[in-house]
């Protein structure tokens, strides 16, 4: 074992089972293979399914978790793992950010949230990051674009994922926001 080993096996303690969770086969592979070379042992699943039968069979201390699955949300899984036990941390990981999904993932007992693309630096300091430690505020407040685009995730979310409704309630034509939410979040 290398000292950068040992030293994180310190920081992870006793149980250092971790569960990815992704649809993005090729950044699965490789953050699974970064997590293991931080002394994780990794177990990875690409659907809700697949990954709320994990972990109902065998709780993991950590998980990543991405928010948007093929199969469904990624909020299932972080509550389903925090009905077998309730002391895992589990990260979420998304492309489609927004502070109404962020509170909710807080709520089911997520310890933090992370906007995509992140790296397995970032992913790791979210897990073993200790209850006093505090996170240095962003450098660049966000872009008025990306106040926009939140505002517009939070209502449609609100109307549970209805275009129509989303349009009618920020009075704007219904293929105007269509595109908006087709694209990625602004910086």
């Amino acid at each position: 074992m290398t000292a950068e080993n040992e030293t994180n096996a310190t920081e992870l303690g006793d149980d250092t089972t971790l569960l990815i969770v992704d649809d993005d086969k090729p950044f699965l592979t490789r953050l699974a293979r970064a997590m293991e070379g931080r002394g994780f042992q990794v177990d990875t699943a690409e659907s809700v399914e697949e990954a709320v039968g994990k972990a109902r069979d065998n709780p993991p201390a950590y998980a990543v978790v991405d928010m948007r699955l093929g199969d469904g949300n990624g909020l299932d899984v972080v509550k389903a793992i925090r009905e077998k036990r309730e002391d895992s941390r589990t990260v979420i990981l998304t492309g489609y950010g927004n502070i109404a999904t962020a509170v909710t993932a807080v709520k089911l007992g997520a310890v933090d949230y992370l906007s995509k693309p992140a790296d397995a630096d970032d992913i790791y300091a979210a897990l073993t990051r200790t209850g006093g430690e505090r996170i240095a505020p962003p450098e660049n407040p966000m872009s008025a674009d990306r106040v926009r685009w939140e505002h517009i995730q939070r209502v449609y979310e609100m109307c549970d994922r209805n275009v129509s409704e989303t349009a009618r309630r920020l009075n704007m034509h219904r293929r105007t926001l269509q595109r908006i939410l087709a694209k990625r979040a602004p910086r």
